[in-house]
């Protein structure tokens, strides 16, 4: 099974595939992002449609609680499961959701961000350790993603930018759902 769909966050193109080669491999979910087409990569210029010369120099977000619901209406479900992808960090861009499913995908969900309750319940281990520098207090929660580097057109201190999305409590919830439909007849797309 190969399954890969796109997604748009802000400025980027989110590539997710889904991979699964036999019946002993796990299904496993690779992150591959993409500006205006070309391979994303730290420390590069980047032009925009708006033609601002960007360069980023941290990307960091959380993928959480993937969903799988089949043609036979079966659902797989991943509870607390947090995934933080950082460009930085080869080792973040492909992580295993699940055992080997012998079922053709209806549908994927999965949010981006962490759930409020997560977000009160103080900092955790693995990918939610502080230590990875996606907390910011008991008070605030996680940062859900960051964005930070230097642009042409930042009237800032050596033109410099950050951008950290959060927040858990309303009008300021920055989790977002993600619902992605298998439409396909090939079960190797999505």
């Amino acid at each position: 099974m190969n399954i890969k769909f796109k997604l748009f966050i802000g400025l980027f193109l989110l590539c997710i595939s889904l991979n699964a080669q036999n019946k002993i491999d796990r299904l496993y979910i690779n992150v591959n992002l993409k500006f205006n087409q070309e391979d994303f990569k730290l420390k590069l210029n980047y032009v925009s449609i708006q033609k601002d010369t960007l360069s980023f120099e941290t990307v960091k977000f959380y993928l959480t609680s993937f969903q799988l619901e089949f043609k036979d209406n079966s659902i797989y479900s991943e509870n607390n499961s947090y995934y933080l992808f950082d460009v930085e960090n080869p080792e973040t861009i492909q992580f295993s959701i699940a055992n080997h499913i012998d079922k053709e995908i209806k549908a994927i969900k999965f949010n981006i961000g962490v759930n409020s309750l997560t977000s009160v319940s103080g900092a955790m281990e693995g990918d939610l350790d502080a230590i990875k520098g996606m907390y910011w207090a008991w008070q605030s929660g996680f940062i859900k993603m960051k964005i930070e580097g230097k642009s042409s057109s930042c009237k800032t201190r050596k033109n410099k930018f950050q951008f950290h999305v959060g927040g858990y409590l309303e009008p300021y919830y920055a989790m977002r759902n993600v619902n992605i439909n298998c439409n396909s007849n090939d079960k190797k797309s999505c």
